[in-house]
């Protein structure tokens, strides 16, 4: 049986200050024998509204409960699941990956009541140019079988318009700005935990899942005055706290994630207990609304090209050519397409729309620590007590750097800036990022790095900012032929206390490489017979 309904413009409820254009609901039951052509559910919907029905409200609030014993599941597996509570009715995000499979499971197996939701997001524009086949045809195939194996229900939602508007348009203005947005981190607060929850807010849901690698701690039921609490995951590697770290203490209080005390390796061995579809599919890889769009084409697509020239930031020689500065970000490497590298992006010209490149990106001199974060987050809603001995990440991943923060009240009533000091150094800051800030596993919020540096950014040279003010670059002539950076031995160094998080090969790094590659072959040489033919010729007789 297939359901079509459509929800009317609604005001949101939570801090994300959406408003809903245009959603769209289709559900269709799952019994595992049924065959359902997914074609008519990948087509995009005309926006023409209709209202939502009041039996398809109290339909989702009085499913029956389940409970499955079938699969003995360890207690630390079901530790993120309230498995000691109540039945609860759970609204589960799931994208056809193994991660949100494996969660949905787990929550099934603590006895609570799940209706699966698959979230559609796309272009208002055809981008039929772009691949051969729809890309979420096959995310959405897995989503429905793991979902029949326990006869869980699967409804898909559309969230085109709010996508556009709440994500991609500021994407593309960040990167006309200069700026390197986060769109994983938007989609968490804007929409996955934005406009979705908004949708089912009247629905009586207790919670929304999903398989993020997080922990939630909520206060006991005569503590609920009390804020939930956001931390680190068992599997440090995959722990998505940073894409996390921007919710709002209400959005943080409905949502639970299965996953908090379970590695990666747990997961699919889970997955492979469970014996669901996809147990052996890969991760999803890249940014999530792209699908198989590269994203040097999304950028040319909505933003354009415009050429500019690339300058060696230290002596401001003409380089080469690029094709709009919004292409670049700080630290980048690849699509500078530049000779006797390799060469990073470490400044940018907005206005003049030049690119500063070096090759001396890791060189000790040119690191930075102190930087500047706007619109603040804290997930408690207050700021910590303590400023001075906190965590923070300036990327996802494993590490950490040691900060302190100094919080400047924003002017004319304007947002507050804090100034973050880092005990190490970092090269790859971006304008437009996130940094999550930590103390021990709980993290306390975010903010966006701002362009305002310290004095220790990348120094670019007074003759290379002279050619970027340049109005007539034709004037330029044709870029230099560029020469092969020389080799630096290697240099002994007497410092002991390097930095934690990998920052790239230094040079010496690739020398030191080059030199075990030409000893070992010099070694495989000179252990090979210099007689080798006679010896071949005499074992050709023996067997002859």
């Amino acid at each position: 049986m297939l359901l079509r309904l459509r929800l009317r413009p609604i005001s949101m409820s939570m801090s994300s200050s959406l408003t809903l254009f245009h959603l769209t609901f289709q559900s269709f039951s799952l019994q595992r024998q049924t065959q359902i052509n997914l074609k008519p559910f990948l087509q995009f919907s005309p926006s023409r509204p209709l209202s939502i029905s009041s039996s398809f409200s109290t339909s989702v609030a009085q499913v029956p409960l389940r409970f499955s014993n079938s699969l003995d599941v360890d207690d630390h597996h079901l530790s993120c699941s309230m498995p000691n509570t109540k039945p609860l009715r759970v609204a589960v995000l799931v994208s056809g990956g193994v991660d949100s499979s494996v969660a949905l499971r787990l929550l099934h197996a603590a006895g609570h009541s799940c209706t699966a939701f698959y979230l559609k997001i796309w272009f208002q524009e055809d981008f039929e140019n772009f691949w051969s086949e729809c890309p979420w045809e096959e995310d959405l195939k897995y989503a429905k079988a793991v979902c029949n194996q326990v006869d869980v229900p699967l409804e898909v939602v559309h969230l085109t318009d709010e996508y556009w508007k709440n994500v991609v348009s500021y994407i593309i203005e960040e990167y006309r700005c200069g700026r390197t947005p986060n769109p994983d981190v938007l989609c968490n607060t804007r929409i996955k935990f934005g406009a979705f929850m908004d949708a089912i807010s009247s629905m009586n849901f207790d919670y929304v899942a999903s398989g993020h690698y997080a922990k939630i701690v909520h206060s006991s039921t005569d503590q609920m005055d009390n804020p939930s609490v956001l931390e680190l995951s068992k599997d440090m590697v995959k722990d998505q706290t940073y894409f996390l770290s921007h919710l709002s203490q209400a959005q943080l209080k409905r949502l639970m994630f299965p996953l908090g005390y379970i590695s990666k390796e747990e997961v699919r061995k889970l997955a492979t207990r469970f014996d669901l579809p996809n147990k052996d599919r890969k991760d999803s890889q890249g940014i999530c609304f792209l699908g198989k769009i590269k994203f040097s084409e999304f950028v040319g697509r909505h933003i354009g090209e415009r050429e500019g020239v690339i300058l060696e930031a230290e002596t401001g020689d003409f380089l080469g050519k690029h094709r709009g500065f919004w292409f670049y970000t700080i630290g980048q490497r690849q699509g500078l397409r530049l000779p006797g590298g390799p060469w990073y992006v470490v400044e940018k010209d907005i206005k003049n729309n030049v690119v500063f490149v070096s090759r001396n990106y890791f060189s000790f001199d040119k690191r930075r620590r102190i930087f500047r974060v706007g619109s603040i987050k804290w997930l408690s809603g207050l700021p910590p007590n303590q400023l001075c001995q906190l965590q923070c990440k300036v990327r996802h991943g494993p590490g950490f750097y040691n900060c302190s923060l100094e919080m400047e009240l924003g002017q004319d009533g304007g947002e507050d800036i804090a100034v973050v000091h880092l005990s190490e150094d970092d090269q790859g800051l971006a304008a437009g990022q996130f940094a999550a800030f930590y103390q021990g596993r709980t993290c306390l919020g975010s903010g966006i790095i701002l362009e305002s540096w310290d004095d220790q950014g990348f120094p670019v040279c007074a003759k290379a900012l002279e050619i970027a003010r340049m109005e007539d670059k034709s004037k330029l002539g044709k870029p230099i032929k560029i020469k092969v950076k020389p080799e630096t031995p290697l240099v002994e160094s007497n410092e002991t206390n390097g930095p934690e998080l990998c920052r790239g090969l230094q040079n010496s790094h690739v020398v030191a490489a080059k030199q075990r590659k030409r000893a070992s072959k010099e070694e495989s040489i000179s252990k090979f017979p210099a007689n080798w033919l006679q010896k071949i010729l005499e074992k050709w007789r023996q067997i002859f």
